[in-house]
Parts: structure tokens; C-alpha cells; sequence
């Protein structure tokens, strides 16, 4: 009985995304007999885990696991008890960690090592702790979307259990924004020489050339912060009206995407008082020198600070921080660039008293505003969206229970549930077209079947006829 339970129940995996601001534990499962097929894993669990991102606790490593628990003890309820030492974990760290080891290599080392002696005592089968490059999280994230929309494979399902290519089906472009970085990742149809962010990925037997670039310190908390840097005044455009914080100089001068901001009379734990005048206008303008729009002096195909991309084509999904964002702003999936700007404007005028709602922390509230403008920037300018090309921008956040996030995509490569080669069926034609015909020539078939039976009866009773006629034939 135990081994028919081992064999015949759900598989499970365990992702940790160790993000700049936070870490969250995602759970994923599948059908045992169905592991290398597509469609079938799904997010059973997700859990977010209390306090600030690993990155954090660079001078106390050892404090940083304590608050994984909660989440680590729901999760061995979700997951059968028999399972447990047969559930893979893995745990990638983006952005922020990513910063930390440029900044401080041992504090980055000492803090993946606490978590692998923390995980190492769960009863989980753990697979390291790494901490992955931009480009990855780039295409992973890319990876997540489409699987998730069934962009690689589909059922074809006359034939009930088979995978066929979607035909003519477009791959759907990724925009993903973190905390410390953001990454855009499409399928690009101009030469690949000319970008250096260009990766080729085998999906099932398909080669996909796709542009993926991660923009290091261009994540909304990073971002933020290199704008208070530039201010180093009391006035904040971008803080709501009448809202008024003080904050520590190492908090927004202390990262290594500051540094070069940071005044010479630098003292860290010194206090800086930020008084919030809600001017839309002049946040625009703040937020435009985070950009460098001079860099590339030759050509189109290189926005800002010196990248060369391909031109934005096709179906987009943005996700993570550009999701919550638009929904601050009361929008969501799909919607003009008049309608953004409105409700920007609209919300960078509020004061801080039509602020305090009850869904709004304080921290994310006083930043809606700035995150808006950085948005704006960073798709009109950077990614060079306009107004025709913004409404094939989707922000949405998940697709059924499934989150949008680079973790899922991340499990599905490092576990060769999506191998380079596929064994599939090749449908020359359009699948209702060939369903349509399969359906038809099966009908056919069947009618020929019935119409053989027809005529054998019909011969055995005139051979039965004959043979009555012949006993009965009078003298």
C-alpha cells in the first residue's frame, strides 16, 4: 500500500525566490506519471516570508533562517509526510544578493552558507542555494509566462493524451520588476549578432532566439532610493502632499547602486527629513535623470544607458512590481497610455490623507507615485512602448492559481521537465483543421465498416433464400 502511494501520488517542488526585499516560498505540483509533460505543474502553495530579502542580514547571517520556519512548517503540512525526503527544494537569490557579493563577496558567501546548513536539517531534499545571473532571471521568467499560457505545447485532445506544437501560436514577451533589477525578455526577429543579450533556448525540439536583458539598480526599491540620493533635499516630488518622513542617510546612500551618489560628508546613520509636495510634473523630471538617453548616439535600437535592443514586437505580460503598481492605480490586463498617464497624474496629486487607505502600507503608499513615473520612463523611454504598442502590454499577476515569476520556470529547467528535445506529434495543419479531418475520415471509415456488414447480411440471406427455395421447389 505505501509503495502504491509512493508511486501514484502527486510530485512536489519547493522554490525559494530570494528577492532584494523579500523571499518567497513557492510550492509546485505534478502528476507522477506525467513529469516531463507540459500543463500539469501547477502552484499548490505560496507563502511569503516575514521580514526583509537575505541581503539584509549581511552582518548577522545567522539571524536570517529563524524566519523561514513559519512558512517551512505549512509547508510540511501541504505536502504528505512520505513525500517529504523525495521533494527537491531550491533557493535562488536575485538582485540584491547579487549586489552584495560586488560589494561585500564573504557576507554574500557567509549568507548562502547559513542557508544551506538551515535547509540541510529540514527533512526536504535540498538542492543548493544559488544565486542566479540577470540574464537568467530574465529568461526564466519568459519561461514561466508562456508555459503558463500553453505558448510551447498543447493537448490535442481527439487524440486525448498527446502534445502538439501550437500552431502559428506566438511566444508572448516578458517584463519582470524587482527590487534591485528589471528584466525585459522577447523573441526577436532581427539578427542575433547585433545584440549581445540575445540567448538561444531548446524547448521540446524548438530553438527560440530570445533577447533578455536585466538593467542592475533599476529595480523600484534601488531605483527609489538613487532618486533620494539625487534630492538630497527636504522636498520629494514624488512623496504625496503633506506626507513628511525622515529616513537615514545609509538607507538610500549605503547600497552600491548610490555609491556614486553619495555626498563626501557621508555619514550613515545621520537623518535626512523628506517633505512630500505631490508634483507630478516635477517627479517626471526627477525621474528622468535615473536615465542615461545620451549614451547611445547612433541609432534607435539603443534606448538608454548604452544597451542595443531589437524593437519591441508583439504580445507582452508584466508582472511582479509592475503588476502591484498598475493596481494602486486602479487599472488592470490590458489599457491605453492615455488612461495611465490619467491615472498617474491623478495619483501623484492625492495628499497624503487620500492616501491612507486601509490596503496601502506606508511604505509602498508614499512610493505609488515615483513607482508610476519610474514605470512611464522606463517603458516609454527605455523599452521605447508607445502609444500603439502599449496596449499589447498585459500586467497581470498570475494565470489561474499559478504565480507569474521567474521561480517556476527556474524548477521546470534544473528538473528537465522541459527538455531541449521533445517527442511530439508534427500537424501540418491548423488543429481544428486536422481535427476536423481526422473526425471526418474516421466517420468515412466507419461508414465503409457498416456499409461491408450491410452487404455480408445481405449476401448470407439471399445464400439462405437460395437453399430454401431449392429444398421446397414442387414436382
Amino acid at each position: 500500500s505505501f509503495l502504491l502511494d509512493l508511486i501514484f501520488s502527486p510530485q512536489y517542488g519547493i522554490v525559494l525566490d530570494a528577492g532584494s526585499s523579500r523571499t518567497t516560498v513557492y510550492v509546485y505540483e505534478w502528476p507522477a506519471e506525467k513529469e516531463n509533460d507540459t500543463g500539469v505543474v501547477s502552484q499548490t502553495f505560496k507563502c511569503n516570508v516575514k521580514g526583509p530579502g537575505i541581503s539584509s542580514y549581511e552582518s548577522n547571517p545567522g539571524a536570517l533562517v529563524k524566519p523561514f520556519d513559519d512558512c517551512l512548517n505549512k509547508v510540511k503540512e501541504r505536502i504528505p509526510v512520505h513525500l517529504h525526503k523525495n521533494t527537491s527544494v531550491y533557493l535562488g537569490a536575485t538582485a540584491g544578493m547579487r549586489l552584495l557579493r560586488l560589494q561585500n563577496e564573504t557576507a554574500a558567501n557567509e549568507v548562502l552558507a547559513s542557508i544551506q546548513s538551515y535547509f540541510r536539517a529540514q527533512p526536504f531534499e535540498f538542492r543548493g542555494a544559488q544565486i542566479i545571473t540577470g540574464p537568467e532571471e530574465g529568461v526564466y521568467g519568459w519561461i514561466t509566462a508562456n508555459y503558463l499560457m500553453g505558448n510551447f505545447l498543447e493537448v490535442f485532445s481527439f487524440l486525448n493524451v498527446t502534445w502538439v506544437h501550437p500552431y502559428g501560436k506566438e511566444t508572448m514577451g516578458a517584463l519582470d520588476l524587482g527590487g534591485a533589477s528589471t528584466q525585459i525578455s522577447f523573441i526577436s526577429e532581427e539578427p542575433q549578432e547585433n545584440f549581445n543579450s540575445t540567448l538561444q533556448v531548446k524547448l521540446y525540439g524548438y530553438s527560440y532566439n530570445v533577447y533578455t536583458h536585466s538593467f542592475q539598480c533599476y529595480g523600484r526599491d534601488e531605483a527609489e532610493k538613487r532618486l533620494l540620493a539625487l534630492l538630497l533635499q527636504v522636498r520629494n516630488p514624488c512623496y504625496p502632499q503633506n506626507y513628511s518622513t525622515a529616513l537615514t542617510m545609509k538607507y538610500f546612500s549605503g547600497s552600491l547602486c548610490t555609491q556614486s551618489l553619495r555626498p563626501a560628508n557621508y555619514y550613515p546613520n545621520q537623518l535626512v527629513n523628506f517633505h512630500g509636495t505631490g508634483d507630478p510634473g516635477l517627479c517626471q523630471e526627477m525621474v528622468s535623470l535615473l536615465f542615461n538617453f545620451t549614451a547611445c548616439r547612433d541609432g534607435e535600437d539603443c534606448p538608454f544607458n548604452g544597451i542595443h535592443q531589437p524593437k519591441v514586437k508583439g504580445s507582452f505580460v508584466a508582472f511582479s512590481g509592475f503588476y502591484y503598481t498598475i493596481n494602486a492605480l486602479n487599472l488592470s490586463g490590458h489599457f491605453s497610455l492615455a488612461d495611465f498617464n490619467s491615472s498617474m497624474w491623478f495619483l501623484c496629486s492625492q495628499s497624503w490623507l487620500q492616501f491612507m487607505l486601509p490596503k496601502f502600507e506606508e511604505t509602498y503608499a508614499r512610493s505609488y507615485c515615483f513607482s508610476a513615473s519610474f514605470i512611464y520612463y522606463l517603458l516609454v523611454h527605455g523599452y521605447n512602448f508607445d502609444a500603439e504598442t502599449w496596449p499589447q502590454i498585459r500586467f497581470q499577476k498570475e494565470v489561474g492559481n499559478s504565480s507569474i515569476a521567474w521561480s517556476l520556470g527556474y524548477m521546470l529547467s534544473l528538473t528537465n521537465m522541459i527538455p531541449a528535445e521533445g517527442k511530439l506529434i508534427q500537424v501540418p495543419l491548423k488543429p481544428a483543421l486536422f481535427t476536423g479531418l481526422l473526425i471526418f475520415l474516421t466517420a468515412t471509415a466507419l461508414l465503409c465498416l457498416l456499409f461491408l456488414v450491410y452487404l455480408c447480411i445481405v449476401s448470407r440471406n439471399r445464400k439462405n433464400m437460395s437453399r430454401v427455395e431449392h429444398v421446397f421447389i414442387p414436382e
